[in-house]
């Protein structure tokens, strides 16, 4: 797996996906809350599966960073 998950794009999803979950085990937000599982998984490997057969990554590049 190609990393293609930059940095300010993985902490948003690690935050969601904690928050979704947080909400989900207080009782707000109900079973649907699990579904920040996948925001938090994402954020954690670094690698989005609908992002690669677009091609898309927010990751700093060489050539962004000169």
């Amino acid at each position: 797996m190609k990393t293609n998950v930059g940095t300010i794009d993985r902490i948003i999803r690690i935050i969601a996906g904690v928050v979704l979950i947080g909400l989900s085990l207080a009782g707000v937000i109900g079973v649907w809350g699990w579904i920040g599982i996948a925001p938090l998984a994402t954020g954690v490997f670094r690698f989005c599966p609908r992002y690669w057969p677009f091609g898309i990554s927010t990751c700093k590049t060489k050539e962004d960073a000169t």
